[in-house]
């Protein structure tokens, strides 16, 4: 990974998009994301958005979310739609329900993704009530994608995430590759075993993001990140085995990381 290109703002989440509303982000045709909240349950030393959140325009008024919906109502080619920020589950249920159904009421969303780190930090956010209310308001559309970096991590999701696939919400753990916390082989092994034993699906082991200061404290050799991937791959099943990339400012694509 080159370190030279860090900044703190990699992705350019601060820079006004000409003909897109404040707090919604488009990289890639057919995905928004949409910056509901500044707030988090953690300040992860880690974060992508550590020198973003409280500046980021955020989408936390009625007026600024049928703004939203109508831009993609707009342009059909949209399918899937983030909610994210901050932590969407950082608002109540209320206002969750609202940014939920209000994207679920477009036929051409097909996902709506719940992006959030409650299940680690906050346990009891994710109620049996919240997660029967997101499969309503969701109109089956809803996803969880929850930031798991450990398989210590993963054992206290165990209630939250059952309490979500009960009600019919499918479960993604996308997990950052760190320096001195998951990057050995049989860490990054137990740490998937663990997730796939609890019904969360492995989605993405991410290189650290390009920010300023954390690539260099946090960031993992490319090569030892391959043979981490490689020792897992020999070891487990494709159901538990997720995808080892990076993701890099400009490009249309998560990279995996053996093109690199």
């Amino acid at each position: 990974m080159n370190t030279e290109t860090t900044s703190t703002d990699p992705f350019g989440e601060l820079k006004p998009v000409r003909g897109l509303p404040p707090g919604l982000r488009r990289r890639f045709p057919d995905r928004v994301l949409v910056m509901t909240t500044d707030r988090c349950f953690e300040s992860c030393a880690h974060c992508t958005r550590k020198f973003v959140l409280g500046h980021a325009p955020v989408v936390d008024t009625p007026e600024k979310i049928e703004a939203c919906v109508e831009w993609v109502r707009r342009h059909g080619v949209v399918r899937d739609v983030l909610l994210s920020g901050g932590d969407v589950l950082t608002l109540g249920d209320a206002d969750v329900g609202r940014l939920v159904s209000s994207f679920a009421a477009l036929d051409q969303v097909e996902v709506i993704r719940i992006c959030t780190r409650a299940p680690v930090a906050k346990p009891e956010r994710v109620t049996r009530r919240l997660a029967r209310m997101l499969a309503r308001e969701g109109r089956g559309k809803v996803w969880a994608n929850v930031h798991i970096n450990t398989a210590e991590e993963a054992r206290r999701a165990l209630e939250p995430a059952a309490r979500l696939v009960d009600a019919g919400i499918p479960v993604s753990s996308q997990t950052v590759l760190l320096r001195g916390v998951n990057d050995t082989p049989r860490k990054m092994l137990e740490l998937l075993r663990t997730l796939s034993a609890e019904r969360i699906r492995p989605y993405y082991v991410f290189q650290c993001d390009p920010v300023a200061g954390l690539a260099e404290r946090f960031g993992v050799p490319l090569e030892k990140a391959k043979k981490i991937e490689e020792y897992c791959a020999e070891r487990i099943g494709g159901l538990a085995l997720p995808r080892f990339v990076a993701d890099l400012p400009c490009s249309r694509r998560k990279i995996p990381l053996d093109i690199l």
